[in-house]
């Protein structure tokens, strides 16, 4: 087990199942991948609305982190829910000791049922937060919170609007397009100075609470086990669509 490569999730908890570190464990089993895990909130939710959020200390996050660091060869770390500012800035501390392990963050603003998991003044730290990440994964309407230009409704013009993001000092900025229209699912991979990438997929008629932890926990199990980044987002975008078709 010690020489099997792990991924830290720092996350929060969903009592309904749906989302949060109950996905990313189910995720990362399937790639054949130990998780560690750093619990940042314990919320209360069904699969139709969040009723409470209590925040982790930061310090206690902070110790989950550094516990699982040194207990496990943990070869990427897969961020969700940071409920505030305190816990953004903490987890950052933590990163910082660590910059050579790939960071996978999904920006998690709001549950699918609409309830806020994030505090409006942790925006610009979680900014800030960006820079120690190898990968950010916001969808549509996060991505239009974050750099707050307003609807788009394009790939071409997400794709511009995560070079506002890029231009901050994020380092990658995948768009996931499953909140688009049209027959194709689009993600766009933006990196500084290289063409975008795209990763596509058929639209389905299908939906699942989730997706947006599977996803970027599929991509930090492939990133742990020595892919590259377009590859591992390949074959993570094929898991999430292999999960969909079967629902």
């Amino acid at each position: 087990m010690k020489n099997t490569p792990h991924v830290l999730v720092v996350a929060g908890s969903d009592s309904s199942g749906g989302a949060g570190i109950v996905r990313d464990i189910e995720t990362l089993a399937a790639f054949g991948v130990k998780a560690s895990i750093a619990i940042t909130a314990v919320t209360v939710q069904t699969h139709k609305e969040v009723r409470r959020v209590d925040a982790v200390s930061p310090d206690c996050v902070v110790e989950q982190m550094r516990a699982a660091l040194s207990a496990n060869p943990v070869a990427a770390i897969k961020i969700g829910m940071l409920a505030n500012d305190a816990t953004i800035s903490a987890v950052t501390s933590v990163l910082v000791e660590h910059p050579d392990i790939p960071v996978v963050l999904d920006p998690v603003l709001a549950s699918t049922s609409g309830g806020t998991l994030l505090t409006p003044e942790a925006k610009a730290p979680l900014l800030r937060l960006f820079e120690h990440c190898a990968l950010i994964t916001p969808n549509l309407p996060e991505l239009r919170q974050l750099v707050a230009l307003g609807e788009t409704g394009t790939p071409e013009g997400a794709a511009e609007q995560a070079r506002h993001l890029i231009a901050g000092g994020a380092r990658a900025i995948l768009v996931k397009g499953g909140h688009g229209d049209g027959l194709e699912s689009v993600d766009i991979l933006v990196l500084p100075g290289q063409a975008d990438q795209s990763f596509v997929a058929p639209r389905l008629a299908a939906s699942m609470r989730g997706t947006g932890c599977m996803l970027a926990s599929a991509i930090a199990a492939d990133l742990a086990a020595g892919a590259d980044l377009a590859t591992a987002i390949t074959t993570a975008k094929a898991f999430v669509y292999r999960k969909l078709a079967a629902t």
